[in-house]
């Protein structure tokens, strides 16, 4: 995954002192955008003050106060430079990566291949010549990875969203009936029912509601015997979610993806959003009829 220069400016922007001021200003901005801003302030007053871990030789920045003039300078900066700083789509990943408990199944594979077919379809010059006047972050296609269902990376808002998921499975293995994959399940979609092969009443197998299994995977993580295992990894996909004035979730495409189906989900994505957004709109805006979601998945998959 891509590393932006101000993400690399955090770790040295955490030893920065915020006034009150400064914060409360700080808290004003969208949550969406908020991180960013707080990065591009903090990499501002490192820029006035000439600091740099390199040169004092170590990680703790001494005396260094984010004010809320600093705030003020550094927006109007970020707005008169706003449009150079466009790069025609955002592409972001939850925190999977850092070591997350809950990982279901790893989006970062992907999200390399999908930022190089941004890349590649030169998203930017296609807002170049459809949006009149300067471009805005707004204007920027949005794709989200998750790797599980918490989805703390937000997918279901954006215009490309892909949350990882796992499937499970009943195996052959006898079931102890411990209860683990019940007690584990955070939707409760797993019920212990009578197993019709044995002739022992007492006998029950893990039955799963897979109408509300969001696919998790804890409970093939709890089940001891394996009875419950792995089914089938990959992507649950969603389409055309957005906040602003009219707020949307994302649709999702039925099924589970591979990660090659999911690529070519967002290929042919892309295709459409190019032919039909006259005038730079959001993909979410122009996306209106659920019966493409259909056509998307059949294309990805044929």
């Amino acid at each position: 995954m891509k590393i932006s220069d101000t993400e690399q400016e955090t770790n040295a922007g955490d030893k920065l002192h915020w006034t009150t001021e400064a914060e409360s200003a700080l808290k004003k901005v969208p949550f969406f955008v908020r991180k960013k801003a707080k990065n591009r302030i903090e990499k501002y007053v490192l820029d006035k003050l000439k600091i740099r871990r390199s040169s004092i030789g170590s990680e703790v920045v001494d005396g260094a106060v984010v004010t809320i003039e600093d705030v003020k300078a550094a927006k109007e900066k970020f707005l008169s430079n706003m449009s150079k700083d466009i790069r025609g789509f955002q592409a972001d990943r939850c925190f999977g990566a850092s070591g997350c408990p809950n990982v279901a199944n790893s989006s970062g594979s992907f999200l390399e291949k999908a930022e190089n077919l941004l890349e590649q379809e030169n998203i930017l010059f296609f807002l170049k010549q459809h949006v009149k006047g300067d471009l805005k972050y707004h204007h920027e296609f949005r794709l989200s990875c998750a790797d599980c269902p918490n989805c703390c990376s937000q997918p279901q808002i954006k215009d490309f969203g892909v949350i990882g998921a796992v499937l499970p499975a009943i195996a052959d293995e006898p079931c102890s009936q411990c209860q683990a994959c019940v007690n584990a399940c955070p939707d409760h979609c797993i019920t212990m029912s009578d197993n019709s092969i044995s002739t022992d009443s007492r006998c029950k197998i893990p039955t799963i509601d897979f109408s509300s299994c969001l696919m998790c995977g804890k409970c093939i993580e709890a089940c001891p015997t394996g009875t419950i295992c792995e089914g089938k990894r990959g992507f649950r996909v969603q389409l055309a979610g957005h906040l602003g004035r009219h707020p949307r979730l994302a649709l999702e495409i039925d099924g589970l993806l591979s990660e090659s189906e999911a690529t070519d989900a967002l290929r042919n994505v892309i295709q459409f959003y190019k032919k039909n957004s006259r005038e730079g709109e959001r993909f979410a805006k122009i996306f209106n009829e659920p019966d493409m979601l259909e056509i998307i998945r059949k294309k990805s998959i044929n």
